[in-house]
């Protein structure tokens, strides 16, 4: 059974007049990392934020695990950009945050805590704040904190999106690590075709609003990843050629019709 099942879905702003997703079928097989591609304004954060239950959507379906969502879920994690770390918390009460919001017990939050504290490379930082912190080590006390819930299903939108080049490399070969012996559902909205090659078993295209779905992309390269590997794998030339192509092409629309 699929882990995701999206029927039908439709979202519209100002009294329907604005149509930001239109007709979205997809579904999603377990510990799959589905990377979500498409203009600025396609609705990609929109689908996000709808699967999290944030916002509502107009019309269509959602199944996680066979059931209908309808009311937010304990068991859904999104990532934001933004660390979204509390200043005045240290790193280890961060982490711990969600766990202590569902009433664990005290030993097993120490005990989760500390896992993944050393599964992020963050020994030796626990009681440290956030200011006290690097851009990349501050994010990935984010990702640990997603993960310490265990959740179901990951949503990521863009979490490394404001990181600079290198540090943002350091935490996609990161997340691939934790992947591997962390099996997550997971979907990743990136403006970074590199990225979404590097980190997905599938690619969704989307178009220009109303987003649609334009075309999905199977990777096919191999597991586990890493980003040199990645790039020298033929699958990778073709891949980034082909969803180039596709988004300049929306581009070029775009810029056509704001000049008529």
């Amino acid at each position: 059974m699929a882990k995701i099942v999206i029927k039908n879905l439709t979202k519209t702003y100002s009294g329907g007049n604005v149509v930001a997703l239109e007709d979205i079928n997809l579904e999603i097989p377990p510990n799959e990392t589905l990377c979500i591609l498409g203009p600025s304004g396609c609705g990609k954060t929109t689908l996000l934020r709808i699967l999290d239950c944030l916002i509502p959507r107009d019309r269509g379906e959602i199944f996680l695990d066979g059931e209908l969502v309808t009311t937010p879920r304990p068991d859904v994690t999104m990532v934001f950009q933004h660390f979204g770390l509390f200043p005045w918390k240290s790193l280890e009460e961060n982490i711990g945050y969600g766990l202590g919001l569902r009433g664990r017990p005290k030993e097993e939050i120490r005990e989760t805590v500390g896992r993944y504290i050393q599964l992020m490379g963050l020994k030796g930082f626990e009681k440290s704040y956030p200011y006290q912190l690097s851009g990349g080590m501050q994010q990935r006390a984010g990702l640990a904190r997603a993960l310490a819930v265990n959740p179901s299903l990951l949503l990521m939108d863009e979490p490394f999106g404001s990181l600079d080049a290198q540090t943002r490399e350091m935490m996609q070969e990161e997340l691939l690590r934790v992947l591997e012996s962390e099996k997550k559902t997971m979907i990743f909205v990136t403006h970074s075709i590199d990225e979404a090659i590097l980190l997905g078993n599938r690619i969704v295209m989307m178009s220009r609003r109303p987003g649609r779905i334009r075309e999905i992309f199977p990777v096919e390269i191999p597991r586990p990843r890493k980003i040199i590997s990645v790039r020298a794998h033929p699958r990778y030339i073709e891949l980034r050629n082909s969803i180039w192509e596709m988004l300049k092409q929306d581009l070029e629309q775009e810029g056509t019709s704001q000049e008529n």
